[in-house]
């Protein structure tokens, strides 16, 4: 029997003075960049711009691929691109109980250190990470 990997696209927008924005889920309670499972068909950075658009309402160019994560417990693939703002009013949404614009500082303190370790390393430039981890700490 074959394993399935579901995919998962993540954007991490910074804002023009280097702020992110993070948003608050409603199921958990979790700070996180926004982002979702990829639907059959799409491309990843259009599913990267709709996941922000439909958790934030925030409309963006997505930039550069910054980091590949595998959470080993539940086989799901994460892709993170760098995105920047270009339009709508960020708000909470369905998903969504929160959504603020957080220094990297604050997003290491206030994210579990996978979704931290996302933000990091978007912020840090260079080739993309390559990560494994839990669901909460890295490998």
């Amino acid at each position: 029997m074959q394993r399935v990997h579901p995919v998962a696209v993540v954007g991490v927008v910074v804002s023009p003075d280097g702020r992110v924005l993070a948003a608050r889920r409603r199921d958990d309670g979790r700070w996180e960049p926004p982002g979702g499972i990829l639907e059959a068909g799409e491309r990843f950075e259009d599913g990267v711009a709709r996941e922000i658009h439909e958790e934030t309402g925030l409309d963006v160019r997505v930039e550069r691929l910054t980091g590949v994560y595998k959470n080993l417990l539940r086989d799901v693939v994460v892709l993170v691109y760098r995105c920047s703002p270009v339009g709508g009013t960020p708000g909470p949404r369905e998903e969504t109980s929160a959504v603020e614009w957080i220094t990297p500082e604050e997003a290491v303190r206030r994210m579990p250190p996978v979704l931290a370790a996302r933000v990091t390393d978007a912020l840090a430039g260079g080739p993309p990470a390559s990560r494994a981890h839990d669901g909460h700490a890295l490998l």
